[in-house]
């Protein structure tokens, strides 16, 4: 049985990590490259790290900062905001990341994620799926949940993975830092529907919630922004709680 992981996620802008509550109110979380080496020592099995402005901002993820972060790592490391095509890619992944992530610019162009996947490989490419329910259908968003579109969760994530994606990354927005639990219904539909990994995002706020979401929520892997970088939750201590729970997890 596949080991499930643990991400810390790194929202970046302007070169500092900052947290908010359902994408918005952002607050000071510390210099990236600090967290990140630290993350790598305390047991995270991968980090994610998403510059959050650089689609809004139509600018390219800072690759320099890539760089210095990898240069402190050793574990695979997954970067996205503003990837926009294989040239984006190619810069990222000779900067120090092992995959990419993309949200926006696989709505607007899905072929990307052909193209992507047959250059670099499906393991090098997670597509991030930002939803949240509006009169009961979970309805994915671009641009840091800002655009809402026509697309229905379920059948955009089995297009995705159609198209050659290694991982789907699913944010609720409804639960994105409210701390009161993952969109655990929503996750094990995916799951079931999909035969690529799905890593659960949106509403960490106790260890309980990590158990529920790789039990009733039958995500391979999940992430957390706030509960990580405050101490809220420690990763060597949410490892040993799971452990507890007959999860399957690596110390």
């Amino acid at each position: 049985m596949l080991t499930k992981r643990i991400i810390p996620c790194l929202d970046i802008k302007n070169g500092r990590t900052v947290k908010g509550v359902n994408f918005i109110d952002l607050r000071d979380a510390g210099d990236p490259v600090e967290l990140a080496a630290k993350y790598a020592e305390t047991g995270a099995d991968e980090l994610v790290f998403l510059d959050i402005s650089a689609t809004e901002e139509r600018r390219k993820t800072l690759a320099d900062l890539v760089l210095r972060v990898a240069e402190k790592i050793n574990i695979p490391f997954t970067v996205g905001g503003g990837i926009s095509s294989v040239e984006d890619v190619d810069i990222l992944l000779q900067n120090g990341a092992d995959k990419v992530s993309i949200n926006s610019s696989a709505v607007k162009n899905p072929q990307l994620i052909n193209e992507l996947a047959a250059k670099f490989g499906s393991q090098c490419v997670v597509v991030a799926i930002d939803a949240k329910q509006i009169n009961g259908k979970w309805t994915v968003h671009l641009v840091g949940g800002k655009v809402p579109t026509d697309l229905d969760l379920f059948e955009w994530a089995q297009e995705v993975e159609s198209r050659g994606a290694g991982e789907i990354l699913f944010t609720s927005m409804d639960h994105d830092g409210t701390k009161a639990g993952f969109a655990d219904e929503a996750l094990a539909r995916l799951s079931e529907l999909l035969n690529i990994p799905v890593i659960a995002s949106g509403g960490a706020g106790t260890m309980q919630h990590f158990t529920d979401t790789f039990t009733s929520g039958k995500a391979d892997a999940a992430l957390a922004a706030s509960v990580f970088h405050f101490h809220e939750i420690d990763i060597p201590l949410l490892k040993l709680e799971l452990k507890s729970k007959n999860i399957p997890i690596r110390l």
